[in-house]
C-alpha cells in the first residue's frame, strides 16, 4: 500500500478524497493537520485520530508519504507545497495556486501576488484527457478547477477542429451546487440565502476563465462566462452556445467528440436529442456531453455535466495520482 497525505480533509473536496480513497486498492490515506479548525470536525469525517499527522516535512519523511494532496486555499497551497516537495513527496494541488502558468496571470485574476513563481513554472496542469503524457513524471500537478473541467472537455476538441465561429463568440452559461464555494461559512452560501433562490456571480471576471482560455486556446474577448449558484449540494451543468458555419449536421460535431474521446474512460457522449443532467453524474468521475445543432441558422449548443466534487476536484485528483503512481487510471473511481 502506498501512503498518501490529505491536507484540508475537513473541507468538502478533502472529505471527498477520503471517501474515494477508502475504495482504492493500492493507497493508504493519512490525514494531515495544518491548522486548528474552530468550526469543529464535520460528521463526514470517519478516520480515527490515530490516522492524523502534522503537516510538516519531517512528518512526511517519517511516514514515507509518496504524494500529498493539498485541498487548501491557494495561499495555503503556496505556503505548504515547497515543504512537501522538499521532504520527498509529490504534490497534487486542488487549489488555483498553480493553474495559470505565469505570475502575471495569477495576479490579474486572483488579485494577489504569486509567492512561488518557480513552482508555478514547473507545475503540470492535471486534466488527464489532454495532459496525460505530462502527468506521470510530474512532481507538482495542478488539479483543474471544476468549471474549467466541464468547459474544456466540451470546447477544446471543437476549437482544435476549427468548427467554431470564434468571431461570433462563445457563451458559457454555468451552474454549480453550493459545495463549489467550499466549507467556510458565508452569508451568500447560507441556507436561507441559497434555498428557493438562483443567482449569478463573478460575471465575466470569474477566476476560472483563464483556465478555459489557456487550455482551449481561446482569447478573452471570444469567451463569455457566467457562473450561477444552484440551491443544490453538488453538480455542475454548463450550457455552451456558439455558431458552427462549416458544419452540416449534428453528426459532424459528434464525430469530433467520438474521435477525441473514444478511449477515454470518464467522458460519456449522449446521442441527440438526449442531454446530460446532474443526476446522471452525481458522485461519479464522469463528464457527460450532449450536443444539438440547427443546420438552418448554424447555431450549436453543447451541454456538459460533472460532479464538482468528483471530476471537478477529488476524483480528478485521484486520476492524476493513479497516473503518477503507475496504477490504472480508473482505480478507485469505477
Amino acid at each position: 500500500m502506498t501512503r498518501v497525505g490529505i491536507v484540508g480533509y475537513r473541507g468538502y473536496s478533502g472529505a471527498e478524497l477520503l471517501r474515494l480513497l477508502d475504495h482504492h486498492a493500492h493507497v493508504d490515506p493519512v490525514l494531515m493537520d495544518h491548522r486548528e479548525d474552530p468550526g469543529g470536525t464535520p460528521a463526514i469525517r470517519r478516520a480515527p485520530p490515530s490516522a492524523r499527522i502534522a503537516c510538516t516535512g519531517e512528518a512526511v519523511r517519517h511516514e514515507g508519504l509518496a504524494i500529498v494532496f493539498l485541498a487548501t486555499p491557494p495561499e495555503v497551497s503556496m505556503e505548504l507545497a515547497p515543504a512537501m516537495l522538499a521532504a520527498g513527496a509529490r504534490v497534487v494541488d486542488l487549489s488555483g495556486a498553480f493553474r495559470l502558468g505565469t505570475p502575471s496571470s495569477y495576479a490579474a485574476w486572483y488579485k494577489e501576488p504569486h509567492t512561488q513563481p518557480e513552482l508555478l513554472a514547473e507545475a503540470v496542469y492535471g486534466l488527464p484527457e489532454f495532459c496525460r503524457h505530462l502527468i506521470p513524471a510530474a512532481r507538482l500537478v495542478s488539479n483543474p478547477g471544476c468549471y474549467p473541467t466541464a468547459a474544456n472537455l466540451a470546447l477544446r476538441p471543437l476549437v482544435q477542429a476549427g468548427v467554431i465561429d470564434r468571431a461570433s463568440g462563445i457563451v458559457c452559461d454555468a451552474k454549480s451546487g453550493v459545495s463549489g464555494a467550499g466549507r467556510k461559512p458565508s452569508r451568500k452560501t447560507s441556507f436561507c440565502e441559497v434555498t428557493e433562490n438562483f443567482s449569478a456571480y463573478s460575471i465575466l471576471y470569474h477566476r476560472h476563465v483563464p483556465e478555459v482560455l489557456r487550455i482551449s486556446g481561446l482569447e478573452e474577448h471570444e469567451f463569455s462566462f457566467t457562473a450561477q449558484l444552484l440551491p443544490l449540494h453538488r453538480g455542475i451543468l454548463e450550457t455552451i452556445y456558439f455558431r458552427a458555419p462549416s458544419i452540416a449536421g449534428v453528426e459532424d460535431l459528434l464525430a469530433i467528440y467520438e474521435h477525441q474521446y473514444a478511449a477515454e474512460p470518464f467522458v460519456r457522449l449522449f446521442n441527440p436529442p438526449h442531454m446530460p443532467d446532474l443526476r446522471g453524474v452525481a458522485r461519479t468521475n464522469f463528464c457527460d456531453l450532449g450536443v444539438t445543432f440547427d443546420a438552418r441558422t448554424k447555431r450549436a449548443v453543447v451541454v456538459s455535466a460533472i460532479d464538482n466534487l468528483v471530476k471537478g476536484a477529488a476524483g480528478q485528483a485521484i486520476q492524476n495520482m493513479n497516473l503518477m503512481l503507475g496504477h490504472a487510471e480508473t482505480e478507485g473511481l469505477l
